[in-house]
């Protein structure tokens, strides 16, 4: 994980028997209600259910609600986005990506780059990530063809000259502002950005279906919910 994150074993009882759990990218108040509604005692999610300093904790909040209802929390993040198997990879995968290589970012975090069956006009390519996403989606770069992509899941535009560096036509991530868009379209990459919350819910299912190997004793509950 990145020197920044907060990942790990975050809330809880360390010692406790887990016979349940839910798997979701946040911990939300969704996340906890299927807990209370299940009877599961862990949550397992990518985003950190503390990330930043917590000066107060009042009734109804998330730590607060976590500790009433005795739920534990384990938390990966940058771990999940760059680990083999993970985040990015998924991503890739779900893009229909071959040839699947890592870029390693300005930062030392890393992302994963591939190659298309077929090339696709930017418009194509587009239409094709928001089909298998599942989402809206905005883009630049209309007249491009598209062969080799880079994807970063979240939030991932800073990475876009890494991308560029490496040869990508085009790159999908998420939160992009506007003054990138100018600049992926004066650089001719295809820039798409196809939501923080859609480009990594993807792992969701497949980590669910790895722990479940793993831990077949263990009901696992998947939850979907982005708020």
């Amino acid at each position: 994980a990145a020197e920044y994150d907060n990942t790990g074993f975050l809330i809880g009882d360390k010692t406790a028997d887990v016979k349940s759990a839910v798997l979701a990218l946040d911990c939300t108040d969704t996340a906890i209600d299927l807990c209370i509604k299940t009877g599961a005692n862990l949550i397992i999610t990518h985003h950190p259910v503390i990330f930043n300093g917590i000066k107060s904790i009042n009734k109804g909040d998330t730590v607060y609600r976590l500790i009433e209802n005795e739920i534990s929390v384990i938390s990966m993040h940058t771990n999940l986005d760059m680990g083999e198997g993970g985040v990015c990879d998924v991503l890739a995968h779900k893009l229909s990506l071959k040839s699947i290589s890592v870029i390693n970012g300005y930062d030392g975090l890393s992302f994963r780059k591939g190659v298309l069956n077929e090339h696709l006009s930017a418009d194509d390519f587009a239409k094709f990530v928001s089909e298998r996403l599942n989402t809206t989606v905005k883009y630049v770069g209309s007249g491009k063809s598209v062969s080799t992509v880079a994807v970063c899941s979240g939030s991932g535009s800073d990475y876009m000259y890494d991308a560029i560096n490496s040869g990508c036509d085009a790159f999908v991530t998420s939160e992009v502002k506007h003054h990138l868009f100018l600049e992926a379209e004066k650089a001719g990459l295809v820039l798409i950005d196809a939501g923080h919350f859609s480009t990594e819910d993807v792992i969701i299912e497949p980590l669910c279906q790895l722990l479940r190997n793993e831990f077949p004793s263990v009901t696992f509950i998947t939850d979907h919910n982005s708020v």
